[in-house]
């Protein structure tokens, strides 16, 4: 079992479920309306603890009582609803990297990018990252309030739960644009919060970050306990939004995303074998639990005792596997290729995207098992059965030995990885914002790691190999986005658009829409463009 702020998960988390407007904030329904008040339950420093573990479990799980019992949020599914679940669908499923072909109401418009604001595979994601934001409120608020006595780490857990407000703030920023915006300083039951512009949210974001390195409590690059929040976290959302700026501001900064990059590739060295990082015992290659390496920035824990889901890691292992019952002679054999006890038969590779590798690159973890490379078809069993399935997620501890157990897996979800600043970093210098020499230097160590020769620094080649180097851990969209491919029609993928071939789609589609339910109720918000 893994040991981290999730094994004080008690009272205090079981109480947050109860809070009132999580969201604020947007007035989530309490699930359990017996559920004992902060004012009672918040009464010394262990308690506040539990509630900061929430903070973070509501990142792994969809509740505090199981992988799929008493959802955090009312009407979320608790398995497709879970926040690195729904992260998986709307980042890597809407894009060139993956398909699945289960018929679950409407996720084939997610992969054929035809979704409206009434999706529920949108919905599930926007009020996943809202309600995380009013956890996080909720418990600076209640941090800065309480008069008890020995609560000698609030500044410390405050700077922590400031830090994972900033995460859901970026995958904010990125997914929806101009969002509801709340902080700590609004009222508890408030409603109608106000519309944030992006370039504004933006602006805040950037100051918050800075404070966070700055000038608070968090604990330094790689030195706090494991699974929890520090400025490792801070400095990559930071280089994030300077990445990303020339679309969420409107003005380029290379520059200084390049800036906040080295100082991630000082702190984090890359691990010496790819594959490792995705297996069962991945835990042991973060700063603070070092074993051979500490690639892993942040992560969001799961274990196959003691915190389970059926989003994260378990659905990219389950739904890989395909498993299927008689004598098909393609069905994967769980035990031994990922791990797990049987598998789901969901999820499909695009033709367009393992193309881009090469036979011997190492990250090529492909089942090819005789199904067509090229999808054909992405609906139920027919969609099922063709297109190459991922192995790169596998639920094995990296000397081979099994992991804790075979229904839920053991592996942590990487958030962030330093190669992803390595290659971020070498962008910045193809666009002139960074040293070409070095730039090139981080790419190679990429690519040296995977067994592949140099290749040359520029755009298009950088977001190949940010293609082969991080698919499935939820940046993909965000970088067809950055380099103007994501609809239009220049760039073409099997269903793109809801063809077969592919085809362009509106630009409107560069952004998720705001939920109906959310503009209904709040007159403060206007949809975004499109919707």
């Amino acid at each position: 079992m893994k040991k981290s702020i999730f094994a004080i998960l008690g009272v205090g988390a079981a109480m947050a479920v109860s809070l009132s407007a999580c969201v604020g904030d947007l007035n989530v329904t309490p699930i359990d309306e017996n559920i004992q008040l902060p004012e009672d339950v918040l009464n010394n420093q262990d308690a506040f603890k539990a509630l900061l573990a929430k903070c973070y479990q509501g990142l792994c799980c969809s509740s505090s009582f199981g992988p799929d019992g008493g959802p955090d949020i009312d009407g979320v599914d608790g398995g497709y609803g879970q926040y690195m679940r729904a992260i998986v669908n709307l980042q890597e499923v809407s894009t060139d990297v993956v398909a699945c072909c289960w018929n679950d109401g409407n996720l084939f418009d997610i992969h054929n990018m035809t979704w409206n604001s009434s999706n529920e595979f949108v919905l599930s994601m926007y009020y996943r990252i809202f309600y995380q934001i009013g956890l996080c409120n909720e418990f600076i608020r209640q941090s800065k309030a309480t008069a008890i006595e020995g609560y000698t780490d609030r500044d410390a857990y405050i700077a922590e739960a400031r830090a994972l407000r900033l995460l859901s703030y970026y995958h904010a920023i990125d997914m929806f644009g101009n969002v509801p915006f709340t902080t700590e300083e609004n009222s508890v039951g408030s409603t109608g919060p106000e519309q944030m512009m992006r370039a504004d949210l933006f602006n805040w974001m950037v100051t918050e970050a800075q404070s966070l390195l700055d000038g608070s409590d968090l604990a330094a690059i790689g030195q706090n306990e494991y699974g929890r929040a520090d400025k490792g976290l801070v400095q990559m959302i930071l280089a994030k939004l300077y990445l990303n700026a020339e679309v969420w501001k409107g003005e380029a900064m290379y520059d200084k995303c390049a800036a906040a990059c080295e100082e991630i590739i000082k702190a984090y060295p890359l691990h010496a074998s790819w594959a490792e990082l995705f297996m069962a015992d991945n835990h042991l290659w973060t700063k603070n639990k070092t074993y051979a390496g500490d690639e892993l920035i942040f992560v969001a824990p799961q274990d196959g005792l003691t915190l389970q889901s059926y989003g994260s890691t378990n659905f990219l292992v389950f739904a890989s596997t395909w498993s299927v019952a008689g004598d098909d002679t393609r069905t994967m054999d769980a035990a031994a290729d990922m791990g797990i006890s049987s598998g789901w038969s969901g999820l499909s590779l695009t033709g367009t995207f393992t193309s881009k590798f090469a036979d011997d690159d190492a990250r090529a973890t492909f089942f090819k098992g005789g199904f067509a490379q090229y999808i054909d078809q992405i609906r139920d069993d027919v969609g099922a059965s063709n297109g190459w399935k991922s192995r790169k997620f596998r639920n094995v501890n990296h000397d081979g030995s099994a992991a804790q157990a075979a229904g839920f897996v053991d592996i942590d979800f990487p958030v962030f990885r330093s190669a992803d600043a390595y290659l971020m970093y070498a962008e910045c210098a193809a666009r002139g914002g960074a040293d070409k020499t070095k730039g090139q230097q981080y790419l190679n160590a990429v690519r040296t790691r995977a067994g592949m020769g140099e290749l040359q620094l520029t755009l298009d080649n950088i977001l190949d190999e940010r293609a082969r180097e991080l698919y499935l851990e939820g940046h993909r969209r965000q970088d067809l986005v950055r380099f103007g491919l994501y609809t239009s029609g220049d760039y073409l993928w099997e269903f793109k658009g809801g063809e077969p071939a592919g085809k362009a789609v509106d630009a409107h589609f560069n952004l998720y829409p705001l939920t109906s339910g959310d503009t209904n109720a709040n007159g403060n918000l206007k949809q975004n463009e499109g919707y």
